[in-house]
């Protein structure tokens, strides 16, 4: 029973760092029916600035934290004015735009390997004062705490910015329909812009936690992370950020629970595949996932 505990809090805490990412992901696709796979980079690039700030320039990470955050929105802004910007006009917008985002995560993944190297890096010891709680069996730290705190946290501003502030407004516009958005005044093109770095931003600061959380950042790490997302974004429903976030919590609990249980059945990663054999198999029952409808309600 106690494994059975520490297995659902730590998917918890996993879970929230890919809800996180995933939220970045559907974000962009409930305004331009595209996916950024370029995200995946970003996400990597916001964990190693954070740790550059931290290492060099001598930063603490509750100030490198909301800088490289910033950075990757930066970077958010960048990647739509060079990948998707010009394209936007093409009858075939949303497959050159795939592709247009897939050289700049390449390219992105080339510039963090140039100047951060090919190893595996760390936060430096200390970077993060970590207490250890035994409760009832199952041990919880503060640094789990402290990231699902930071990711909910993220998440309700988020939902919060999205319902209630005049952005957020124009943002559910947009994605509704752009052309009915232009003829009510909505600068669309600042809209998709605002979306790509808040987007962007999120993945970065997801980039932080997923670093702080296993103590180890790489250049290709985005790659472990991009195709959980992608099935976190279908599991909950293409668009849907309550989906994206619930859907995080899914595949990080499930992965967790196939680790701890079947491993030692199926070596060789059955908690990697597990993921993506329960959205197959849930999808087979409600193809649109958990939040989705034929006709997805984005954002």
């Amino acid at each position: 029973m106690n494994l059975l505990a520490q297995q659902l809090v730590n998917g918890l805490f996993i879970g929230s760092v890919y809800g996180l990412f995933a939220v970045g992901y559907t974000l962009v696709f409930g305004v331009l029916d595209i996916l950024n796979l370029a995200h995946a980079a970003v996400f990597t690039l916001g964990g190693l600035v954070a740790l550059w700030l931290v290492q060099t320039a001598g930063m603490s990470i509750w100030l490198a934290f909301p800088l490289a955050t910033l950075f990757a929105g930066l970077l958010g802004l960048l990647l739509n004015q060079v990948a998707f910007a010009p394209l936007r006009k093409r009858a075939d917008s949303q497959f050159s735009g795939l592709i247009s985002s897939i050289a700049m995560a390449i390219i992105f993944e080339a510039v963090a390997m140039g100047v951060f190297g090919a190893r595996s890096v760390r936060f430096p010891q200390g970077t993060v004062s970590v207490h250890i709680w035994h409760i009832a069996g199952v041990t919880i730290t503060s640094l789990q705490v402290g990231i699902v705190l930071v990711a909910a946290l993220l998440m309700v501003i988020l939902t919060l910015f999205i319902q209630r502030t005049r952005i957020g407004k124009a943002i559910r516009a947009v994605a509704e329909s752009e052309r009915a958005a232009m003829l009510l005044g909505v600068n669309v093109n600042g809209i998709i812009a605002s979306t790509f770095f808040i987007s962007s931003a999120l993945g970065g600061a997801a980039g932080i936690l997923y670093g702080l959380y296993f103590d180890a950042l790489a250049p290709d790490m985005g790659r472990s992370i991009e195709l959980k997302g992608l099935a976190v974004i279908i599991l909950g429903g293409m668009g849907s950020i309550p989906g994206a976030i619930l859907g995080g919590v899914i595949i990080g609990v499930l992965q967790n629970f196939c680790g701890a249980y079947l491993d030692q059945f199926f070596p060789g990663g059955v908690k990697e595949i597990a993921p993506f054999a329960f959205m197959a198999v849930f999808l087979l029952w409600k193809p649109y996932g958990i939040w989705g409808w034929e006709r997805i309600e984005r954002v």
